[in-house]
């Protein structure tokens, strides 16, 4: 194909867009609602997504040292702790400041309640604070935590070992069943899209069969005939996607800034410079389903 060949198949399929007004109105609505409806859906669970891997990385392991532990022992068993490869971080807090924690959540109430207690007669122990890579993770370790006693004959350092036994293991089913359920709605809406959006491509051709039966005729090839219609398909797919990524991050920018006194639903929502990719995604996913539309429609017209 020479360069003029295609400036003129550029040509024909971008004044067609023009020249078929209405049904390139009904093509990019079509595009504009299926890929809307899938951008919300997309963007709805890749929040939910954030908002669960924010939850588990949320899960910490404590490890509650026994009274009569020194700082030798207690030293040991948090190096030994931190040398665990599923382990990401170790803090280790005092009952001093275990204490000080305490009464400050406590609120004024609180303060007067546990103003009794003191270095002196502390009744808190010391507390080493575990955090892992994986969420996962999380019973495994607390399990080799507290295996650490039997590794320690002469004294047993650790008291008790708790991470919401029970309680974490219906998080991580929860937050999973969440990402595999909005998981299945967007590759289902994706597909439902394709076909709505191609079979409305296919009206569209189909109400110019008699243009293409006359080209055929008078002896164009169907290489020809194909590339403006391919030409117009991709793009009536590209206006229809950058609409359609243009309304979903005004909109998204709007909701952001409309719940901005809230701190928690903001902190909650994830920045919009982190759905860039997807919104570029969208516009792709608008581009192919037009080609492939159009090539789909215009085949069954070239056999005549």
């Amino acid at each position: 194909m020479t360069f003029n060949t295609f400036l003129r198949h550029l040509r024909v399929g971008f004044n067609s867009i023009f020249r078929n007004g209405w049904m390139t109105v009904a093509s990019v609505t079509s595009i504009v609602v299926s890929l809307f409806v899938l951008g919300v859906f997309i963007i709805l669970v890749l929040n939910v997504n954030a908002l669960a891997d924010k939850a588990d990385k949320q899960v910490q392991i404590r490890a509650y040292l026994n009274l009569n532990v020194d700082q030798k022992l207690r030293e040991k068993v948090q190096n030994e702790i931190s040398a665990m490869p599923e382990v990401s971080k170790v803090q280790f807090i005092s009952k001093e400041q275990g204490l000080t924690d305490f009464r400050n959540s406590m609120g004024d109430e609180g303060k007067e309640l546990l103003e009794g207690f003191s270095k002196d007669n502390n009744p808190l122990p010391d507390t080493i604070m575990v955090e892992v890579i994986e969420p996962t993770t999380v019973p495994f370790v607390a399990q080799k935590i507290e295996a650490l006693n039997t590794s320690h004959t002469e004294q047993q350092p650790i008291m008790k070992v708790k991470y919401g036994k029970g309680t974490i293991e219906t998080l991580f089913k929860v937050t999973r069943l969440v990402r595999n359920i909005g998981f299945i709605f967007v590759a289902g809406l994706a597909v439902m899209s394709m076909f709505l959006i191609s079979n409305t491509i296919r009206v569209t051709i189909l109400a110019r069969r008699r243009e293409i039966s006359i080209m055929k005729l008078v002896g164009a090839t169907n290489y020809f005939i194909r590339w403006p219609f391919f030409v117009e398909g991709t793009l009536i797919g590209l206006i229809g996607s950058v609409i359609t990524v243009a309304l979903l991050f005004v909109g998204y920018d709007r909701l952001a800034a409309s719940i901005g006194s809230d701190f928690t639903l903001q902190m909650s929502l994830l920045p919009l410079s982190q759905l860039w990719q997807w919104g570029g995604l969208l516009i792709v996913l608008g581009v192919l389903i037009g080609m492939w539309g159009t090539t789909l429609s215009i085949r069954k017209f070239l056999k005549v």
